[in-house]
């Protein structure tokens, strides 16, 4: 699923790209994708002018003139591409058989939006679970549930964080995740950045002192940060917009690696745990319990 880096690399390609532009025609073979029956949405946000992309979390925010926003959850394989399609009954397919939006990932076109200049926005979606809501910012954002998310991870300061760690008993891997506690971070960030501050996966938050939490909350800042300005990380099906790869998957410590050499001083192997039915990558010699 992409998390907070790689939705920051879209919204950040879509506000240079796409803002200023308007909507002149929409299209999809995966209705279900959308909350609204197709033909409402259609007629509500044609003609609608982009005045601003951004985010919160894991959501895209589009913002229209008069007050209007399409928020898109990108879920497990989702992401946005810029590019020419055309369209037909069986489905989208590129202008031109070359580049990056010819290969395999980028090709599951769902929904397209048309634009002014003859560009054209379109979700890539592999397993077809994205989720797409327009209609009033304010009712849009209630329905979506925005107010129960955490602060953002890359904006909370010091003291809230470690306030957020001394009140849970959480596995310090699941409160990283969960988005009602901190906003934006996933499986893969949450393994990285415990690796980086050396803390263990099932480390109850609680038990961690203020020496380990400022550890913590720097990986947290420098890896999410450092994967924002590497475009995220591809390891699976995300793209961005021009239907690239990110360039962080290979600084990857631990995630994915399991059996691997341990990249600290360790003469250990990556383990991979599961914990509340998700994967945990660390390494036991460097991160011991």
């Amino acid at each position: 699923m992409p998390e907070l880096p790689e939705v920051q690399t879209i919204v950040d390609d879509l506000d240079k790209k796409i803002k200023g532009r308007t909507i002149v025609d929409v299209w999809t073979d995966a209705p279900n994708l959308i909350r609204e029956p197709f033909s409402q949405f259609k007629k509500e946000i044609v003609g609608r002018k982009i005045v601003g992309v951004d985010r919160r979390a894991k959501n895209i925010l589009i913002h229209f003139d008069s007050g209007k926003l399409l928020l898109t959850h990108l879920k497990m394989t989702g992401h946005y591409l810029l590019g020419q399609w055309i369209l037909s009954s069986k489905g989208a397919k590129p202008v031109k058989a070359a580049g990056p939006l010819m290969e395999k990932v980028n090709s599951y076109i769902h929904v397209v939006f048309s634009l002014d200049n003859g560009q054209m926005l379109a979700l890539s979606d592999l397993r077809k679970f994205a989720k797409i809501m327009f209609g009033d910012a304010e009712e849009i954002t209630a329905a979506a549930k925005l107010d129960r998310l955490g602060p953002e991870a890359t904006e909370i300061d010091f003291e809230n964080f470690k306030n957020l760690l001394r009140d849970s008993r959480k596995p310090i891997k699941k409160l990283l995740m969960d988005q009602g506690s901190i906003a934006g971070i996933g499986n893969i960030y949450s393994d990285e950045i415990l690796f980086d501050a050396k803390i263990h996966p099932l480390s109850s938050a609680d038990s961690l002192d203020n020496e380990r939490r400022k550890k913590l909350y720097d990986s947290m800042k420098r890896i999410l940060q450092e994967a924002i300005i590497l475009r995220g990380v591809s390891v699976s099906d995300f793209r961005d917009t021009a239907g690239a790869e990110g360039a962080y998957g290979p600084k990857r410590l631990v995630y994915r690696r399991e059996n691997q050499p341990c990249p600290g001083p360790c003469a250990g192997k990556v383990k991979r745990m599961k914990i509340g039915g998700r994967s945990a990558y660390f390494c036991p010699a460097c991160q011991r319990l």
